[in-house]
């Protein structure tokens, strides 16, 4: 199966302890598969995008969305992809903030519209971006704003017209849910919402189990294809 590693240089998460290197990666899996494997660098931190950028990363991802218009025009003259991240905190590592599922919703409807004219006007081509509404603790402590949001994609692509990139592989959420007590008894879970993410049109999927995902999105390719058989 062809993918994208994606390297975390710092980590974003609420209970992390420190802003050292995050010793982890993930896999970004587009469905229902990649043709190329390369690098996606995920880091709020000009220094370290500047570096991706010179290294020639095929994907950039901040979790704050690009907010320094100072870095706009190296981003303009780059050719990776840009994740542009939704986060309720906007600047930050995740928090635990209470908020409701619409009121999520239209908070992120406003950040979009609002980062994406903004990149624009720094002559970012709109072509280059890719959206990601951010899970979990990054949208509130409610599992429900992470179901509606998720329930959301295809509005969500439809309304701007652009990529959507979706990241639930053992977030919080899950958790909440299941009643599971640790990130990594989620993986029937995170396999669980990945499929449905997949079906309601996520373009990429970033995910700890890329084998366990590529599987997936292959049955379900056969079963749509088996059902679009004629009958005998």
């Amino acid at each position: 199966m062809a993918g994208t590693i994606s390297i975390l240089p710092m980590r974003s998460r609420m209970h992390a302890r420190s802003s050292r290197p995050a010793r982890r990666s993930s896999t970004l899996v587009r469905p229902p598969a990649m043709s190329m494997r390369s690098r996606s660098v995920d880091s709020f931190l000009p220094e370290v995008q500047r570096f991706a950028i010179a290294r020639g990363a095929a994907f950039l991802n901040d979790i704050q969305g690009f907010p320094d218009p100072s870095l706009y025009p190296e981003l303009a003259a780059a050719s990776c992809r840009l994740v542009v991240m939704h986060a309720v905190q906007r600047r930050g590592r995740a928090q635990r903030l209470e908020l409701a599922a619409d009121e999520v919703w239209d908070r992120i409807y406003d950040f979009f519209g609002e980062r994406l004219a903004a990149l624009e006007r720094g002559g970012i081509t709109r072509e280059r971006l890719i959206l990601d509404t951010g899970m979990g603790f990054f949208l509130s402590n409610r599992p429900e704003a992470s179901l509606r949001v998720l329930a959301g994609l295809g509005r969500l692509k439809r309304d701007f017209g652009l990529p959507v990139l979706v990241s639930v592989s053992r977030k919080s959420f899950l958790r909440a849910i299941t009643g599971r007590a640790s990130a990594s008894e989620t993986g029937a879970a995170t396999l669980s919402a990945e499929i449905y993410a997949a079906e309601m049109g996520a373009d990429y999927i970033r995910t700890h189990d890329p084998g366990a995902l590529a599987d997936a999105l292959k049955i379900m390719a056969a079963l749509r294809a088996d059902a679009a058989r004629p009958s005998a």
